[in-house]
């Protein structure tokens, strides 16, 4: 006999993603949500099976989702003795939109496999469609913050060091932060000036190259000579403790210091370096096609989406052609001199 217990039904679920060979981290995305919607079911509304889950159901966890605030409802007890969610400042706070269509979208993913496994009858989220969300427009250094959050940094610091050319790397050719990190001495040709990046760092798992300037050429050259002094590592951008590369959270620490250090207004993140590079290409006039390949975004569309806050103000700013493969730059002298 089938057995239709969520907790059976998720297991078999993270299976099938682990064989999808999906990330660690959207494996983790997966689990949370349907964990805390199982607990929800069983103790909320008494289901425990996951043919009894209707589209109803869903709707009731959605509008439960945006009435109770954050933190007030975990997947399992040891959450609340161990993180202390009451005593966060914003606790009770609304639950980001964002953050519910992600819910929503993690529940179809699963309800959808339920239904194509044949699980269940029909999934209960064939109807069921993502809130509005207002669009918030993307993080943009201009010059005058870029200088400002470069010139900070102090590069007779190992970390920071590191930290700068992973800055410059980033800002001028377009890479994630999670792929720059795990970057190989290897997957860099100096002497080309490109980046090649490997399936199995990439978000879409598909190889791809990106370029950079003879400027941040200069600079990786630099922090090589200064690594080996210190570090025996095949990776690029490494810890110098244990020679293994730095994650993205450590990073995205040291860069929230970096943009307080520099008395920037806004709270930036190191996303807001890709975003300035695709912001610079397209002012340029790169075409969204070509942009699409540096960036490793699945379509032009999904570029089209992602940059719809250029003004036509912003994108008449800039003229002239754009240079070899969109090594749209900073004016960063002040960086490499």
């Amino acid at each position: 006999m089938l057995n239709l217990s969520f907790d059976w039904q998720i297991s078999e679920y993270m299976i099938f993603c682990h064989s999808q060979q999906l990330r660690k981290k959207t494996m983790n995305s997966y689990e949370q949500t349907l964990r805390l919607f199982e607990r929800w079911c069983v103790e909320q509304m008494d289901i425990e099976t996951v043919d009894k889950v209707s589209e109803g159901i869903i709707r009731r966890y959605i509008n439960d989702l945006q009435e109770r605030g954050k933190y007030t409802f975990c997947c399992d007890d040891k959450s609340i003795t161990k993180n202390y969610p009451n005593r966060r400042r914003d606790f009770r706070n609304p639950i980001s939109v964002c953050t519910i269509n992600n819910y929503i979208r993690n529940l179809r993913a699963f309800f959808n496999w339920l239904d194509v496994e044949c699980v269940i009858n029909k999934s209960p989220m064939k109807k069921i469609r993502q809130l509005k969300q207002e669009r918030k427009p993307k993080e943009y250094l201009n010059d005058e913050e870029f200088k400002k959050l470069i010139s900070c940094l102090d590069k007779s610091y190992f970390s920071e060091h590191r930290d700068f050319a992973m800055i410059m790397l980033m800002i001028d050719s377009g890479m994630r932060l999670g792929e720059c990190s795990c970057l190989l001495v290897t997957d860099i040709d100096l002497a080309r000036q490109q980046v090649y990046l490997r399936a199995e760092i990439t978000k879409g798992r598909h190889n791809r190259t990106v370029y950079f300037s003879e400027k941040t050429e200069r600079v990786l050259r630099r922090w090589l000579q200064f690594k080996d002094r210190y570090v025996e590592s095949d990776y690029m951008f490494p810890v110098k403790s244990s020679g293994n590369h730095i994650d993205v959270s450590p990073f995205e620490t040291n860069f929230r210091r970096y943009v307080e250090r520099a008395g920037l207004s806004k709270e930036y993140t190191p996303h807001c370096l890709r975003n300035n590079f695709a912001k610079r290409c397209l002012m340029n006039g790169m075409d969204l096609y070509t942009l699409s390949r540096i960036l490793g975004h699945s379509s032009a569309q999904v570029t089209e989406q992602a940059y719809l806050d250029l003004t036509d103000e912003d994108l008449g700013e800039y003229g002239g052609e754009v240079e070899h493969l969109g090594r749209c730059e900073l004016n960063t002298s002040v960086a490499v001199n």
